[in-house]
Parts: C-alpha cells; sequence; structure tokens
C-alpha cells in the first residue's frame, strides 16, 4: 500500500500562504517527484504530508485513513533529509536499526531487515563504521537505508541528493531508480532540479507560488506544457521565448522555441551574431544575441567548430516544433 490523497491543502504561517488549495492523488508504487523554484512550497507540502507541519485546512489521506492531526510516527512513512542526521556515535548497523529497537521490534527482526537493506544498498562492508569514517554518498546510502528497514507506506526524500558532488549525484539517483524498482514502493521525492526530476518520476508535480502548475509524466510535460512558466522550467537548456510582433504573426503573446529544435545556418529567419559557445563533446551550446528579440540558445549536436564568438549565424525553429501562449501565459493547442 502507499496510495496518498489531498484535498484543499493550505498552509498559512501568519498572512502568507504557502499553500494554496493544492489538490493531488498518488496511486500505490508510483514515484511522484515535486519540483519547482526555491520558495515554491514543495518542501512544505513533503512536511505537510510527513505531518512536522500541520495544514492549516484540507484534508491528507494515506491509504485511504485521514490523516489530519496524526503524528509522524504512526503516519507510516519514512524520511530521507537533505543532512543525512545520522547519529555519530554509533554504527551503520546501529544508525539503521536505532528506530526499530525504539518500537520495541524483535532483535531477530531488526537484524534481517538491516541485513536486507545492507545487501540493496551494499552496505554490507560498512555496517561496523561510524559516520565520520563514511564518505557522502555512503552517508546518504544509509540514510536511506534507515528508511527501508522501517518498511513504510511512503517514502519521503527532500532533496537527498544536494549534499553531493556532481558524479556521486549521478551514481546515487541511479541508485533510487533501483531502490524504487525492487521494493515497488511509493515515494514522493522533493528537487529543485528538474534533471532529477526527468530522469526518475512517473509523474512530476511541477509547483510555483503554493500552486500546482501541472501534473504529468516526464516527456508529456516537455511535449506538452500547460503554461509559459512549465514550458521555461522543463527542459535543460531552458525554451528559448519571443514576444512581440514576432509572436503575433503566429497569432500568440509569446512564442517558445527549444533549444535543440532550432536549426542553425548561414540564412535563417533570425539573424544573430554568436556572443559565447560552449564545448561540451557531445552538444554544442550557442549563444546568439538577436536584435529585437534578445539572447537565443542553440543546442547543436556533436562537437561544432564552424561557428565561433562573433559570427553571424540564422537561426529557424523547425516545422511543428513552436509553442505558442496567450496573453495569460496558458499553451494554446496546435
Amino acid at each position: 500500500m502507499g496510495s496518498l490523497a489531498l484535498t484543499a491543502i493550505r498552509k498559512s504561517f501568519g498572512v502568507t500562504d504557502v499553500l494554496k488549495n493544492v489538490e493531488l492523488e498518488v496511486k500505490t508504487g508510483e514515484f511522484v517527484v515535486f519540483v519547482g523554484p526555491s520558495g515554491c512550497g514543495k518542501s512544505t507540502l513533503l512536511r505537510v504530508i510527513a505531518g512536522l507541519d500541520e495544514q492549516t485546512s484540507g484534508d491528507l489521506r494515506i491509504d485511504g485513513r485521514l490523516m489530519n492531526g496524526v503524528p509522524p510516527a504512526k503516519r507510516g512513512i519514512a524520511m530521507v533529509f537533505q543532512s543525512y542526521a545520522l547519529y555519530p556515535h554509533l554504527t551503520v548497523a546501529k544508525n539503521m536499526s536505532l528506530a526499530l529497537s525504539q518500537e520495541g521490534v524483535a532483535a531477530a527482526e531488526i537484524e534481517l531487515r538491516v541485513k536486507k537493506a545492507s545487501d540493496m544498498l551494499r552496505l554490507e562492508a560498512l555496517l561496523g563504521r561510524r559516520p565520520a569514517e563514511l564518505s557522502g554518498g555512503q552517508r546518504q546510502r544509509v540514510a536511506i537505508g534507515r528508511a527501508i528497514v522501517r518498511q513504510p507506506s511512503l517514502f519521503l526524500f527532500d532533496e537527498p541528493l544536494s549534499n553531493l558532488d556532481a558524479a556521486l549525484r549521478v551514481g546515487t539517483r541511479i541508485e533510487i531508480a533501483k531502490l524504487h524498482r525492487q521494493l515497488g514502493a511509493t515515494m514522493i521525492y522533493v528537487t529543485h532540479d528538474q534533471v532529477e526530476a526527468m530522469t526518475l518520476a512517473d509523474k512530476i508535480v511541477v509547483m510555483r507560488g503554493g500552486v500546482i502548475e501541472q501534473v504529468g509524466r516526464p516527456l508529456e510535460l516537455y511535449a506538452r506544457p500547460a503554461n509559459l512558466f512549465v514550458a521555461g522550467f522543463i527542459g535543460s537548456p531552458a525554451m528559448n521565448f519571443v514576444s512581440g510582433a514576432i509572436a503575433a504573426r503566429a497569432n500568440a503573446a509569446t512564442i517558445g522555441v527549444r533549444p535543440e529544435h532550432l536549426t542553425v545556418a548561414k540564412d535563417g529567419a533570425w539573424t544573430g551574431t554568436v556572443s559565447h559557445a560552449e564545448h561540451l563533446g557531445a552538444d554544442t551550446m550557442l549563444y546568439v544575441e538577436v536584435p529585437e528579440i534578445g539572447m537565443l540558445t542553440a543546442r547543436i549536436h556533436g562537437d561544432d567548430r564552424q561557428h565561433e564568438v562573433g559570427d553571424t549565424v540564422g537561426l529557424t525553429p523547425r516545422d511543428g516544433k513552436i509553442y505558442r501562449f496567450d496573453r495569460d501565459e496558458k499553451a494554446i493547442a496546435a
């Protein structure tokens, strides 16, 4: 089990509304990622689900049971925080099993659960070590193992990879995805990194200003963003936006083109000057300053050496790859 239903959830701190009538349903076994800029309310929503903060109004149900006012320990959840929150004087095994000991679980059952979790996370050789003897990635795996042994209905992750370097982030991200497949558990994951969201999620929840802007599968949000904000947030590098007379000719207030959907040639619909080029090996990013439009980003497959800073280039959107938005920033159907 592990379904979640949020109905008209509001959270206010004084006169400040942080969550505004949030409605969301998470099915058993789904991996759901909350994304959005800093201050959008995603971590607050996770804390409300965990019971660490109580909602101002609205109903929260886990597995169909109303959880309003129920303390965190009785919600059947386990949370992995941004900080590892490990006890420095305890071994890995003791850190993983402490909550079970406090709950009165039998010693044999504790040993079985710790062994199973350590096998999954490749921690068997580290069970006798203390946190100071571990790397950052190993500490994060211990924090995840501590959650696994509790066998919760819901796993809650609050930006668990933000303290890791780039290489460890990728490796740990893969481990979390494998863990989800192994356990078949319901996971809710908060991040500001849309690459993490795109690679991990069954379903992405995009938030802004305490409101859910769009919910959908990763490629649905990429291909069919509901509004200007989602279009600009999902996708890396970000979508290019053009307004004014050019957008008006497309019967829109704003048009958007993703960098990978711009064709670079000598002649093009929009002509500009290359102001910067990033050679990344597999791709090349060209930043082109176009008069009356501004800076546009074009993504070229492969290591492009034809275009250098100061060159004049033409940019043309590919057929069928222009997104249109109205004055209210909502997407206009094709």
